[in-house]
């Protein structure tokens, strides 16, 4: 059974930062796009970015670039997103998700979610 797990989240004020983290178990990591989506409330749920085990990063939303990092320690297979400079417009929650073929950037196109983890910025 696929299991994807975030953590990471947080309140934090305007301008700060935070690191999410995204294990997951059953299924073979690499096989895998990663991928950052975030659902604010009374919101669709929107790509933030996203990334292939060799082919980078495939995407930024324009929201998150030059702000938002996305990364994968290949040594523990652990997907990060680090955000900087927050704002409260950040406030979401934030879900890791397993893309089997390409970064799509569609909620639709999703292999797998995990539960996500809140992000409350404050002004």
């Amino acid at each position: 059974q696929v299991q994807i797990v975030e953590s990471g989240g947080g309140l934090v004020q305007a301008g700060g930062s935070l690191r999410l983290s995204c294990t997951a178990s059953g299924l073979v990591f690499n096989d895998y796009h990663w991928g950052w989506f975030r659902q604010a409330p009374g919101k669709e749920r929107e790509g933030v970015s996203c990334m292939g085990w060799n082919s980078g990063i495939e995407y930024a939303s324009d929201p998150a670039k030059g702000r938002f990092t996305i990364s994968i320690d290949k040594s523990k297979n652990i997907v990060y997103l680090q955000m900087n400079n927050l704002k409260p417009d950040d406030t979401a929650m934030y879900y890791c998700a397993a893309e089997r073929t390409v970064c799509w950037g569609s909620p639709s196109r999703v292999d797998y979610w995990g539960q996500g983890t809140q992000v409350t910025v404050s002004s």
